[in-house]
């Protein structure tokens, strides 16, 4: 069989398991979804939200200012529409960072103002600096010894210069129903054999610094990830043990490249005027994760959830990275208080902070309340971030919280209206979703996926046996040209899909809280056994 027919097959086989074979099964309230319908698509309030968490606030990077207003406002918000137990639940970060005015200008062999911006987490320029350039590509520590003696007064060029990268499709798209179908793959794991040693490995940003310090670099610079003159400026170095010293910059792809090749000649050589004002804030090292409830009448203690991350980088306003989901987050619990909702078990809204350092506002939370995971015995170990060593770390142990949260659901993945849901390999969860999902069919949402998928809050659920789903969305140009960059705006967001995704949210939410039994859950899981045994030498 062909594998296109062998995944619609298996879509097809999804939808046609016996729904009364799940204790959680039952029929939606199709009454309820016409209110949750109503109240989502004539009264939505979730553009004016996305609007005051770009416009109004702007990119809001963990711990900056503006997060600290988003933080206020979003709880605010919730305390407004009759949220109850509104709380900022607190996690420890490190520092912040923002941006008060930078510029980069090309002075020789002719005047030429360039598109940057400051990386995140590097110190000031001491006012306006100037120097030459030299393209000095560093990727690894190795890399530094051909630089020894180099790179004193100069501003240093760290990226290898690439030719350009047009883009071959175009930007915007949504998803077919090849993609759909395409997309309905179990991902089957790949175990290495256990090995902590690459934990020990030092950082190399951090190396970079130390060694251009050394070296008398006057500020460093990297080329833009894409074309087209976009911007990211993302970088690290908010913890308190690790501050940076050298002034770093991101210039856009066309510009460094330009600068590279102007370097090659003899008789124009490049310089440059560079200058960065930014600002750290310490004063409070804490993070915070904004909660709120729809308290429960009949479950006592159990709950279900649904998330986004609050915070974003800085170089445009973090619109659909990620105030499209925070946005959708907070419309469904505003929809479910105005109708009333008195739902069996308690639904939790979370917006979640530090997701662009590593997840950590959603780590936080797990480990504070759902499971934690038992020390390595190795004092080096030990003592690393928590997200480094998490799943190295075994056995998990569940607390006393773990059996109370029912189902977690997650947006982010830009502001692309939901086709379906990633079941993360819950077959048992799978026939549920797809009657869920059926009085939304007509809206484009239909697909159940056995795949997993991560990089986002409710990855840190799934480790530890807790049943975490992320929402299937059109992808628009989230990857293509805003993911992280300069033009990550207001004017980016799709407010049709976003008023749907937040109809979509509600009745997960609902259907979740109201269901007769849990959702099915995977088991806790334990260490595996490695997949090869004998895994290539390092």
């Amino acid at each position: 069989m062909r594998l296109a027919a062998l995944l619609s097959a298996t879509a097809l086989a999804l939808t046609a398991v016996p729904l009364a074979t799940s204790a959680a099964a039952q029929d939606v309230d199709r009454v309820a979804v016409n209110g949750i319908i109503d109240q989502g698509l004539n009264h939505s309030q979730v553009m004016q939200t996305a609007a005051y968490l770009t416009d109004r606030i702007g990119g809001r990077m963990t711990n900056s200012p503006q997060m600290r207003q988003a933080e206020q406002w979003t709880a605010q918000q919730f305390r407004d529409w009759g949220l109850s137990n509104v709380r900022a639940d607190p996690f420890d970060f490190g520092r912040g960072w923002s941006i008060v005015r930078s510029s980069a200008r090309m002075t020789a062999p002719r005047p030429l103002d360039l598109r940057a911006i400051p990386i995140a987490w590097t110190p000031s320029t001491p006012g306006v600096i100037s120097g030459e350039v030299v393209v000095a590509p560093m990727a690894t520590a190795g890399d530094f010894a051909k630089w020894r003696g180099k790179l004193a007064g100069k501003i240093v060029l760290v990226s290898r210069p690439t030719a350009g990268s047009e883009p071959l499709e175009p930007a915007f798209r949504r998803l077919t129903e090849e993609d759909l179908r395409n997309a309905n793959t179990y991902n089957m794991p790949n175990v290495s054999a256990p090995s902590t040693e690459s934990l020990r490995g030092p950082d190399f940003a951090r190396q970079m610094d130390a060694f251009l310090q050394e070296e008398g670099a006057l500020a460093w610079v990297r080329m833009s990830q894409r074309d087209g003159g976009l911007l990211h400026g993302t970088g690290s170095g908010y913890r308190m043990d690790d501050k940076r010293l050298t002034p770093g910059m991101e210039l856009a792809a066309e510009d460094y490249r330009r600068l590279a090749r102007l370097a090659l000649t003899e008789d124009a050589k490049p310089t440059l005027e560079l200058m960065s004002e930014v600002r750290f804030h310490e004063e409070d090292t804490n993070a915070n994760n904004i909660l709120a409830d729809i308290p429960g009448t009949a479950r006592t203690g159990e709950y279900v959830m649904a998330g986004a991350h609050l915070d974003s980088w800085v170089a445009s306003d973090g619109a659909v990275d990620n105030a499209a989901g925070s946005a959708v987050v907070m419309e469904a619990a505003r929809i479910l208080k105005a109708l009333g909702v008195r739902p069996k078990r308690t639904i939790r809204f979370a917006l979640w902070s530090g997701e662009e350092q590593g997840l950590w506002g959603s780590l936080a939370y797990v480990d504070k309340y759902v499971a934690t995971r038992a020390a390595l015995n190795d004092a080096q170990l030990d003592g690393l971030p928590n997200n480094r060593t998490w799943r190295q770390r075994w056995p998990i142990q569940p607390r006393a919280g773990h059996g109370d949260l029912v189902a977690y659901f997650n947006l982010d993945n830009g502001s692309g209206k939901i086709r379906g849901i990633n079941a993360e390999g819950n077959v048992a969860a799978a026939p549920i979703f797809q009657e869920w999902l059926e009085p939304f069919n007509a809206m484009g949402a239909s697909t159940v996926s056995m795949r997993t998928s991560g990089a986002t809050d409710h990855v840190y659920m799934q480790t530890v046996g807790v049943p975490g789903f992320q929402f299937i969305q059109d992808p628009l140009d989230y990857g293509s040209r805003l993911h992280h960059t300069s033009i990550d705006s207001y004017d980016h967001m799709r407010a049709e899909d976003l008023r749907q995704a937040a109809i979509i949210m509600a009745a997960f939410l609902l259907n979740a809280a109201n269901s007769d039994e849990p959702l099915p859950r995977m088991p806790v899981p334990t260490q595996p056994t490695a997949t090869d045994p004998f895994p290539l030498q390092q």
